[in-house]
């Protein structure tokens, strides 16, 4: 410790010899990523906090009404998973005239196969 205590003007005067670097480490690219962090930290938070607001606001739909056509195919597909057995068994007709089961039909054969 001093002697003796230090006037205002002598601290003052001590302050003003203390030199700050002009440019910071890394210098410009070191500024740019850090911008560029931080921008990308601010968007992923506004991302999450709209992705969590928006979700609870998105109203449920009804199952839309599937085709006929598309029925069958998915009965059909229902049915190579559930019973390969039988799938061959009706896959040997269905390019055939006339070969193709009604949706009655799979409707029946998947319900016996679950």
């Amino acid at each position: 410790m001093a002697d003796r205590a230090l006037t205002e003007e002598a601290l003052i005067a001590g302050l003003r010899d203390i030199r700050l670097p002009e440019h910071a480490a890394g210098g410009l690219p070191a500024e740019l990523l850090a911008a560029a962090a931080i921008g990308l930290l601010i968007a992923a938070v506004l991302g999450l906090a709209v992705r969590a607001l928006s979700f609870a606001k998105v109203p449920r739909r009804a199952a839309p009404a599937v085709p006929p056509g598309d029925e069958r195919l998915a009965l059909l597909r229902r049915l190579k998973t559930q019973a390969p057995e039988r799938y061959a068994q009706l896959a040997r007709d269905l390019y055939r005239p006339g070969g193709v089961p009604d949706l009655d039909t799979l409707r029946a054969e998947v319900a016996r196969h679950a």
